[in-house]
């Protein structure tokens, strides 16, 4: 009681220093130049928070049609929080302010990519990605979409059914990368049930998308307010949504914790112990831990950046994942020719319907077409985000046309600035895949990709698509394979629409917010 009067007390002190940081950042904005006013785009909509909520708007999708109309086709400046942002160097008893403007980039042209993403990567922080040994994997990705294919027909019975497909790909998704990523069964997927770690997941986004401009003054207050305060009031904070991400946030750090400790005492048993949990020890974060175990003590990351890596991997794949899939599941829905013909050639593939090998799985091509198709035209992630850690200089594979009427080849981009990364507007540039760019077309895949895409050198390793930055994608043809087999899918009575967020997410109709599919399922007899 003591330590939270003190530091209730210090709160008078830290909204004075928020107030004066937010007067001084308001007068240089006024004043301070950046070479970036010479990039075009639009207009500020509101002087307090710029572009951020046309920009992170659920249903922005207009907005970012008309950058790349407007203003692309390569790359367009927006405006953040109030037209300046400040890293502060405190030096006690004084600081020194640093203005670093956060008129923000957004990038679809492929040489500025590459040079963010591969070229200069060690410009631009990004985290260190792990892969999983998908061949190794499978048997387990089948053995869990098996469960469930089951719980489905269990929920359906012999007739036809309105089902939430995205919260059955959602339990799923979870529990792949529950298995493949952290050796860890979430979810038995033996019945409609909620799962609290998964419907967590599921609100993260959506939440955390209200409260975005929140969300950027983050950096400054966590630099500068000591966590006990900013414990001590942020559960009285009154900010919509404001509880409701504390929650998420309290019901994943507990899942976390618990699977946490319990396989490092697994592994601090020995091999033997390990070998009898889920994946045998061959999951991502097993390795993880076991590495870090046998590293030097001055090398060794601590428990809370081991927390971290495991809260990031299951975030990062579940989403995209189950949203995807469900993406496609809705196209092929709309689409019963190409289903059809899908389901034909997956059925040949499996001999006596058994499950298909992984080699046989990903050459299957038009599995393979679809998959990519959709992942080019509906990414999961429409941006990604970047912040330069030095200053730079980035190349444009044709020059554009600056607001001062001179053609630049090049922009200067000072440390600090945040640049973001047009996903979908890659996937869709006309100027590389053609005048049909924006079209829904497996066959495209079947036939050799347009010379301008080749040449273009998009970063993303996987087929020359931006699209989870290049990140796997045999667990979803495991599941399409398994459920296309053994049902049918056609639109519901229920709307779908889909939202722009970190992750796209589709709800009923425009004015909920809470992430749901419905799609008619038909059981097919075998």
């Amino acid at each position: 009681m003591i330590l939270l009067d003190s530091n209730l007390s210090l709160f008078p002190l830290a909204l004075g220093f928020v107030a004066a940081w937010t007067l001084w950042t308001l007068l240089k904005s006024c004043v301070v130049r950046s070479p970036l006013d010479n990039i075009p785009g639009p207009s500020r909509t509101s002087f307090w928070t710029g572009n951020i909520h046309d920009l992170f708007d659920r249903h922005g999708w207009r907005f970012h049609k008309r950058l790349g109309g407007e203003y692309g086709p390569t790359v367009v400046k927006v405006h953040g929080l109030m037209g300046v942002r400040w890293l502060l160097r405190l030096h006690f008893p004084c600081f020194t302010c640093i203005p670093v403007t956060v008129e923000r980039p957004l990038l679809f042209d492929s040489k500025a990519l590459n040079s963010i993403l591969l070229k200069d990567q060690t410009s631009y922080e990004i985290p260190d990605s792990l892969l999983l040994h998908m061949r190794t994997m499978t048997p387990l990705f089948y053995h869990t979409v098996h469960r469930l294919r089951d719980a489905v027909a269990q929920q359906i019975g012999k007739t036809t059914a309105d089902v939430n497909v995205l919260d059955w790909m959602g339990r799923t998704a979870l529990e792949l990368i529950g298995q493949g990523g952290l050796g860890y069964s979430f979810d038995p997927l033996i019945k409609n049930q909620e799962n609290a770690y998964g419907q967590a997941l599921k609100r993260l986004l959506p939440v955390q998308l209200t409260l975005t401009a929140w969300r950027l003054t983050l950096p400054y207050v966590t630099r500068y307010i000591p966590l006990s305060i900013r414990r001590s009031i942020s559960p009285h904070l009154p900010i919509h949504n404001w509880s409701e991400m504390l929650h998420i946030a309290e019901t994943m750090e507990t899942q976390s914790k618990n699977i946490f400790y319990g396989k490092r005492k697994a592994l601090e048993k020995g091999d033997e112990a390990v070998v009898h949990q889920i994946g045998e020890g061959k999951d991502i974060m097993s390795i993880l831990m076991k590495a870090n175990m046998e590293a030097a003590v001055e090398d060794r990351l601590s428990d809370e950046e081991l927390l971290g890596q495991m809260s990031l991997l299951v975030f990062a794949a579940t989403d995209t994942t189950s949203n995807s899939l469900a993406r496609t599941l809705q196209i092929l829905a709309e689409n019963p020719d190409v289903q059809n013909k899908l389901r034909a050639e997956i059925m040949e593939a499996s001999q006596d319907g058994e499950d298909i090998p992984y080699d046989k799985l990903v050459a299957l091509p038009y599995l393979d077409a679809i998959c990519r198709e959709t992942l080019r035209v509906y990414p999961a992630v429409t941006m990604l985000s970047r912040e330069a850690l030095e200053d730079a200089v980035l190349p444009l594979s044709e020059p554009i046309q600056g607001v001062n009427g001179l053609m630049i080849s090049e922009i200067p981009v000072p440390k600090g600035t945040d640049i973001y990364l047009g996903l979908q507007a890659s996937n869709t540039n006309k100027a590389l895949w053609g005048d049909d760019a924006l079209e829904w077309k497996p066959e495209r895949w079947l036939s050799p990709l347009p010379e301008t895409l080749t040449q273009a050198r998009i970063p993303g390793v996987y087929s020359n698509l931006m699209t989870f930055n290049g990140g796997a994608r045999a667990c979803l043809e495991v599941v399409l394979a398994v459920m296309l087999c053994s049902f049918r899918f056609s639109l519901g009575e229920k709307e779908i629409y889909w939202n722009m967020g970190g992750v796209n997410y589709p709800t009923v109709g425009k004015v909920d917010n809470k992430p749901a599919e419905f799609l008619k399922l038909q059981r097919i007899d075998n």
